[in-house]
């Protein structure tokens, strides 16, 4: 099979999945709120910016909890919505753009998923194709990211934190987000942990572990109410000639 090169890609990935039980999900993260712990979320097949996510954070007693909200970080500082995309936030600049340099030194949170999506550039008809991209056995896991509150429109939010891409994803695309080995996951998510450190850990990925197959091109419509198409059959791999 060939693979366009990074310079024939779309844009970073912007839709990932979380279709396990969270029964499956929660082990990845020190929970105790009843509330946390027996959650009963739907599925998910394509979670798009600005859907309600849950995302992790720490929790004042040292273990972690779970927060709600918008995947597109408004700054705590924003008097209105910011138009520009604010779902990503590019590790090279992380920690010096404004947007995102307040989040990244005490709002660090992790995103629970299983999966996600990429998009290439046909070379037949021009159109995107789109890649499912996942774990060994499909496990769950969790993306590095940021959250904020924002007082001002009473918002909260996220973002996921991505990264150049390396093998084997680099076969697919030139940017992936960033997954996080769960040995990480607290001093991540520690409020304390001096900033200098950060960008340390963000090394620790699993990122060389991933998998990918060719999915159908439904992942990209809409549907009837505009939203993305979101069911199980987005998961399952095309035949290639």
């Amino acid at each position: 099979m060939t693979y366009p090169t990074w310079s024939e890609q779309a844009p970073m990935c912007g839709r990932y999945t979380r279709y396990l039980p969270w029964s499956e999900i929660h082990r990845l993260y020190r929970l105790t709120a009843p509330a946390d712990v027996g959650r009963n979320d739907a599925p998910r097949y394509n979670i798009a910016p600005t859907d309600e996510v849950p995302f992790i954070t720490a929790a004042d007693d040292g273990n972690h909890k779970v927060r709600n909200g918008r995947w597109w970080l408004v700054p705590f500082w924003a008097k209105k919505m910011p138009k520009a995309a604010m779902f990503n936030a590019r590790i090279e600049t992380v920690d010096t753009t404004s947007a995102f340099r307040d989040a990244f030194k005490s709002k660090r949170c992790l995103i629970p998923a299983d999966g996600y999506y990429e998009w290439s550039i046909s070379p037949a008809d021009g159109k995107k194709d789109p890649w499912f991209i996942f774990e060994p056995d499909h496990a769950p896991f969790s993306f590095a990211g940021l959250w904020a509150y924002n007082s001002n429109l009473d918002v909260t939010s996220c973002t996921i934190i991505p990264e150049p891409s390396g093998t084997p994803i680099n076969q697919v695309h030139d940017r992936q987000p960033l997954i996080l080995d769960p040995a990480y996951y607290g001093a991540w998510l520690d409020p304390k942990t001096p900033t200098g450190d950060l960008k340390d850990i963000l090394t620790h990925d699993l990122d060389d572990r991933l998998q990918f197959y060719r999915v159908g091109r439904e992942v990209n419509a809409a549907a009837i109410n505009k939203q993305p198409n979101d069911h199980a059959g987005l998961i399952e791999p095309i035949k290639l000639l």
